[in-house]
């Protein structure tokens, strides 16, 4: 993204800011990688305070697919594989298995339901049973050292969300 579009949005800290101060008081933010990588934004809402509304908005305007990071710590306690062994995308996106609440939806396609999914996999009791594999909700592992290790949207919304004062296990969509 073109450096000086965003200047007006204020400065790279000011923007920062601005998002954590968002996801607090349970709003969105879009993060935006740079040309010489994916080039894209993403929706980011902390899975705690999302709304069925923002889910919908999400789905909607967003390419429908809808993603929880998470860390490698909450993969390990909800004991869910990796979406493949030798992973060749071009940027190592780490998708897990996707993932179904196990008691509450009915498709799980709808919004509520997708919500209802994020919701049983960053509760603190969280547990592999609480969860149907495959689903129509698609975790991200992200790298250990956020953004500093990996320079990917998976890690920004982790360290988005941990700034804010979300747990560390809990992650966002």
């Amino acid at each position: 993204m073109n450096q000086t579009l965003l200047s007006d949005f204020g400065t790279p800290t000011e923007r920062v800011e601005r998002a954590i101060d968002a996801l607090r008081n349970g709003r969105g933010v879009m993060v935006l990688d740079d040309e010489n990588r994916e080039n894209e934004g993403d929706m980011i809402f902390a899975a705690e305070t999302m709304t069925v509304e923002q889910m919908a908005l999400t789905i909607r305007h967003g390419s429908g697919i809808v993603c929880l990071c998470i860390t490698e710590e909450r993969r390990q306690q909800l004991e869910l594989p990796m979406m493949v062994t030798n992973n060749s995308s071009q940027f190592q996106t780490a998708f897990t298995v996707t993932i179904e609440a196990a008691q509450g939806v009915t498709t799980g396609v709808s919004a509520s339901d997708r919500l209802t999914t994020i919701r049983a996999a960053v509760a603190d009791s969280a547990k592999p049973s609480d969860l149907n594999r495959p689903g129509h909700v698609f975790p991200l592992r992200a790298q250990p050292g956020g953004v500093l290790s990996r320079r990917g949207h998976t890690e920004a919304t982790i360290d988005l969300v941990s700034m804010a004062g979300f747990q560390t296990s809990r992650r966002a969509v």
